[in-house]
């Protein structure tokens, strides 16, 4: 925490970013930021904004890695995820709900082992599918 601030004091500038109107955030948005905020933003998210940013600066940042893994996800780059057995996976297609259950070897529907999700998503639709993508974890 920079030395110049105590708790007290970080909590007060808090409590005072909750209590700006409209005018007020633009004011305090150009002082932290150095420029005027985008168009339409509302003030509430404003103020969250604010207060992230001032909690930020005083208590620390993100790490390196979480910086970068925000990036790559910004950009689309996000690696794919790394399921873990007994994780589970639902995902609705033409009004049923289907779940998968993941296990050491493979992953379980109904009470049926498959090698991969994109034999699933394609037994499910019909279709070729990227199985990770169908099941929103890539």
């Amino acid at each position: 925490m920079n030395a110049s601030l105590t708790i007290s004091d970080l909590t007060q500038i808090l409590a005072d970013i909750e209590n700006l109107d409209r005018a007020g955030c633009l004011d305090q948005w150009r002082e932290v930021f150095g420029r005027p905020p985008p168009k339409y933003l509302s003030p509430q998210f404003m103020k969250r904004v604010l207060i992230w940013e001032h909690q930020n600066r005083e208590l620390g940042g993100l790490s390196v890695k979480t910086e970068r893994r925000l990036q790559n996800i910004a950009l689309g780059k996000a690696p794919p995820t790394a399921l873990k057995p007994g994780s589970h996976l639902v995902r609705e297609w033409n009004g049923r709900t289907y779940q998968v259950e993941v296990v050491d070897r493979g992953y379980v529907m109904d009470g049926k082992t498959w090698r991969s999700l994109s034999a699933i998503a394609k037994h499910i639709t019909g279709a070729h599918w990227s199985g990770p993508r169908f099941f929103g974890v890539q």
